[in-house]
């Protein structure tokens, strides 16, 4: 019997890590409606309305259950890891019935097409990133769109710097030791930093500070959700940041029409870029 390649035993491995984050939260989505339309902008509600819409790396259906407003005509969701008994919840909570979840690994994913293919946060965490992207453009229909977000290597030189050397270390620990022991409490410093700097964004100064803008952006929301990005960030066993240069020769893939690519700097610190196929 063929020995299954590397690559996809490590991400095997970092999608059993991140189940360990996503099936343990509340039931619907970590996001709010707002984070949703952030997410996918400049993908709007007309885009979605009765297209067929597939995510890659949908985790437990976060995103999906607010895509539901938008009236998609049908809703896939793949995800390797056991997170999508998750998403499997709370999609069947939102009373929407023409969706499917599947457990699949989304670089080896084949279909007949989609309208519109989302893959949020996930190529980032991929052995090979381009293979995962290269799947994608192959999942959607001739003249469907595309959209993705990924960490950018601009803006995170202090994440880089402190952040992946501990992941390094902490992902190989207990789950429950990284969350409560590590997370919890390096969140609660991060949620007074991001808060301080949201009450005091009118000084020109601080504008330099360390993730400045990203800071402003999650102050909006409450220490729980501090608390889920950390974990997410400390379990993972593999992160890549993208640089911009890289984005742009993803979309110089031969599907994909140059004049409908975009690349949007999301926060000063990820990337979201898509278009449409040929």
């Amino acid at each position: 019997m063929d020995a299954k390649p590397q690559s996809m035993n490590d991400d095997r491995k970092t999608a059993e890590a991140f189940a360990k984050s996503w099936t343990h939260l509340p039931a619907g989505s970590i996001y709010t409606f707002e984070q949703f339309e952030d997410w996918l902008a400049p993908l709007r509600r007309d885009d979605v309305a009765g297209k067929s819409v597939l995510e890659l790396g949908c985790g437990n259906g976060s995103l999906l259950v607010h895509l539901v407003k938008w009236q998609p005509s049908q809703i896939t969701g793949v995800d390797l890891g056991e997170s999508t008994e998750a998403a499997r919840r709370n999609m069947g909570d939102t009373g929407y019935e023409n969706y499917k979840i599947e457990q699949a690994d989304l670089s080896t994913f084949s279909s007949s097409g989609f309208d519109v293919v989302l893959c949020i946060g996930v190529l980032h965490h991929l052995a090979e990133p381009t293979t995962g992207f290269d799947s994608m453009i192959a999942n959607v229909k001739p003249a469907g769109r595309f959209h993705c977000w990924v960490y950018a290597r601009e803006g995170n030189n202090s994440v880089i710097r402190f952040v992946d050397p501990l992941r390094r270390f902490t992902s190989h620990l207990p789950w429950m030791l990284t969350k409560y022991l590590i997370a919890t409490p390096l969140a609660a410093l991060y949620f007074i930093y991001a808060k301080f700097l949201r009450q005091m964004s009118n000084i020109e100064l601080l504008r330099k500070a360390p993730l400045f803008e990203y800071s402003l952006w999650i102050a909006q929301r409450p220490y729980a959700f501090f608390r889920h990005v950390a974990f997410d960030q400390l379990v993972s066993p593999r992160t890549a940041y993208i640089d911009k240069q890289t984005v742009e020769s993803w979309l110089k893939h031969p599907r994909i029409g140059p004049e409908t690519a975009y690349v949007i700097f999301r926060n000063g610190n990820s990337w979201k870029f898509g278009g449409r196929v040929r």
